[in-house]
């Protein structure tokens, strides 16, 4: 599929309307027309990328950013219990969009989505195969440890507040946090 295809694109570009709650220059979060409950939104990148993999490592962390503030604001204006954040990556994985999206779903008790499976038992064998395997094809992720570059700490600590110094309103992590299990 073709980004002039792109039902995603076609939507950042105005051609295709939408119902938006989110923008600024890089990201879109909008409702689901189809969603599986109210509220259901996707968030996703304006620039067309079809797959998770393609899409920049600055991109992929503001995509992300932004769908833990919708799914923040879902919580606040709608009163649920949960949200499910998932990407839906190829074909296989259910991808039916060829532009890579966040999708934030609301949930409540006894909703009736069903986002479960059947475990499926490898034996100690199958399990240690696989983990050498993917030990070796993450040799080249660089994001810490003894074969990529250590991430490095933050020089400075900061204080954070319980409420935020300009509005004045409870800090949004502090919100977070009373939703834990």
């Amino acid at each position: 599929m073709s980004k002039e295809d792109c039902i995603l694109c076609q939507i950042v570009e105005g051609s295709v309307p939408s119902e938006t709650v989110y923008e600024d220059n890089e990201v879109v979060a909008v409702l689901d027309v189809n969603g599986a409950n109210p509220g259901h939104a996707f968030v996703f990148p304006k620039q067309h990328h079809t797959i998770f993999e393609q899409v920049p490592e600055s991109l992929v962390s503001k995509t992300f950013l932004v769908a833990n503030k919708v799914s923040s604001a879902i919580f606040d204006t709608l009163q649920v219990e949960g949200t499910n954040l998932f990407v839906t990556n190829g074909i296989a994985a259910g991808q039916q969009v060829a532009h890579f999206m966040v999708n934030v779903i609301p949930r409540k008790s006894n909703d009736g989505i069903n986002l479960t499976w059947q475990p499926q038992k490898l034996s100690d064998e199958e399990m240690d195969t696989l983990e050498l395997q993917l030990k070796e094809a993450c040799k080249h992720v660089g994001v810490g440890g003894e074969t990529g570059p250590a991430l490095e700490a933050p020089s400075v600590v900061q204080k954070v507040s319980e409420t935020d110094s300009e509005t004045g309103d409870e800090n949004y992590l502090f919100r977070q946090m009373k939703r834990l299990p």
